[in-house]
Order: structure tokens, then C-alpha cells, then sequence
């Protein structure tokens, strides 16, 4: 890896992996389990990407006291069937690949539990790319109260890479505030489930709409950052 080389952290759903249904149609499932109405598909899409309990209470309209239950029934839907229906975004494989030939660190700093974002990208043969693997605590329950934010969540992943300069890649305003709020840049990805203009609005760097785009504008920031450099130590031998 050459001084100048960006680590990447990335989100997951939306970003590496298209949930294909199993995070909509699970929710959608555990919410007539429990007597619940469901959303409309709008409002489930935008149920992708935040910390589940918080898309529950506010955007699904579900009573806190069911909370909890809702979620224990999401998941079991999502371990048995939702898994099994996402898929890569294409590009995504060739372009880890690529990064792991070359030497570029990646991360993953995901609101899903930990363990099953493990157990996602084992699914997608994926997981041993990543140096750190980090998520929200396995325990999504309301009284649990250990649920990490995303800003939480990327300094993990932050300090697994030794805190080194990185960037950022996601789909929604929380995967750009997540990085904001740790002093990366991050890049938004095109394919994933924010509404048009978010990403721009919330302060990502560029928006890509290919896995080739998001390599290139990688590249280009590696540029920025070793003319950076270059200048620094310039300065320093005046």
C-alpha cells in the first residue's frame, strides 16, 4: 500500500448489497404478524439504511411496546428468507477484488447487527476483503439501549483502519453525516434507496452511479491527498 492510498469504509445495504425485498418484505411480513398496518412501498424503501427500531417508531408508526417484537420477528424472517434474496450490485466483487490486489484496506460500517451483517457478506463470499467488520449491537431491543449510531459505528470501523485517512461510501444522509461527523469525505452511491438530491444535500463529495465511477473518484481523492502531502513536505524543507 503506497502512502497515498485512501482506505475505504463502506455501508451495506444499498451500497455493497441490493436487499432485493428481504428487508421491505420482511418488515412488511412482521408487521401483519403483529396486527400492524403496512406502509406503502415508499415508506418501507426509505426503511433501508437508518437503525430499524428508530424506521419502526417513526416512519412505520408502530407503538414502542411492540417494538421489540416487531424486530425479533423481522429478523427471523430475514435470516430465513431475506438473506437468500439480496444480491451484489453489479461491480461490487471486481471491484473489492481489485482493491484487495492492490492493497487498499476496506471496511464495512453498517446500522444492521453485527453478526448478521458478518453473515451477509459471508452469504455474497465477500467478507474476507474486509479488514473490520463493524455494526449496531445484536441486542436491537429498545430497553437494550446499546444500539451505536452510525457516527459511532464509522469510528469504529475508523479506528479497526489505525484512524487513518479514509473515505466514506454509502446510500443514504446517514452514511454522509456518519462520515462528517469523523472528518472523512464520503462518496454516495446512486443505486441505493435515497430519494434524488439527498446525498447532495447532506454533503457527499460526489454522487457515482458505477461501481467503475466509484473506483475512479477513489483514485482521484488518492490524487488529492498525495499532492497534499507533496505540499506539505515541500513546505518543510524550505
Amino acid at each position: 500500500m503506497t502512502q497515498t492510498t485512501v482506505p475505504v469504509i463502506f455501508d451495506l445495504d444499498g451500497t455493497l448489497v441490493d436487499p432485493a425485498g428481504g428487508i421491505t418484505g420482511g418488515i412488511s411480513a412482521a408487521l401483519r404478524e403483529m396486527g400492524l398496518p403496512v406502509p406503502e412501498q415508499a415508506v418501507l424503501n426509505s426503511m433501508v439504511g437508518p437503525k430499524l427500531s428508530d424506521s419502526l417508531l417513526h416512519l412505520a408508526n408502530v407503538p414502542s411496546e411492540l417494538v421489540d417484537e416487531t424486530i425479533e420477528r423481522y429478523r427471523g424472517h430475514y435470516k430465513e428468507t431475506g438473506i437468500g434474496q439480496s444480491k451484489l450490485y453489479p461491480g461490487i466483487f471486481d471491484l473489492l477484488e481489485f482493491f484487495a490486489e492492490t492493497g487498499r484496506p476496506v471496511a464495512v460500517a453498517t446500522q444492521k447487527p453485527q453478526s448478521i451483517a458478518r453473515l451477509v457478506l459471508e452469504h455474497h463470499g465477500i467478507a474476507d476483503f474486509f479488514v473490520s467488520i463493524r455494526g449496531a449491537a445484536d441486542d436491537e431491543s429498545l430497553k437494550a439501549n446499546t444500539a451505536s449510531g452510525k457516527v459511532e459505528i464509522v469510528a469504529a470501523a475508523l479506528n479497526d483502519l489505525n484512524s487513518q485517512p479514509a473515505v466514506m461510501v454509502g446510500d443514504r444522509h446517514q452514511d454522509v453525516a456518519g462520515a462528517l461527523a469523523n472528518g472523512l469525505d464520503c462518496i454516495g452511491v446512486s443505486w441505493g434507496f435515497a430519494p434524488d438530491g439527498e446525498l447532495e444535500q447532506a454533503g457527499a463529495v460526489a454522487v457515482v452511479n458505477t461501481a467503475l465511477e466509484l473506483r475512479t473518484k477513489i483514485e482521484e481523492l488518492d490524487a488529492v491527498r498525495a499532492a497534499a502531502l507533496s505540499e506539505v513536505q515541500n513546505d518543510g524543507s524550505l
